[in-house]
């Protein structure tokens, strides 16, 4: 009797840029850091600096779509 032959299933790998840059929230809110923190902030106001560490909410359904096909496995 032939036994019968295991069909392999792909495995979903994460895109590792995606899942660094992108957060989720204990909701499941896809969040984001804000650009423009790297240099040239002596010229920037110390409020404006401090608004660069929140994190802010992604908008759009076609970039929230595209994220999570990048990184299935993100945890909040």
């Amino acid at each position: 009797m032939p036994s019968k032959r295991k069909v392999a299933k792909y495995k979903l790998k994460t895109h590792k840029a995606t899942s660094k840059r992108f957060g989720i929230t204990g909701s499941g809110k896809i969040v984001r850091t804000k650009g423009g923190k790297a240099h040239l902030r002596r010229k920037k106001s110390q409020r404006v600096k401090a608004l660069f560490g929140e994190m802010v909410a992604v908008q759009g359904k076609s970039y929230i779509k595209r994220i999570r096909r990048l990184a299935p496995h993100m945890k909040p």
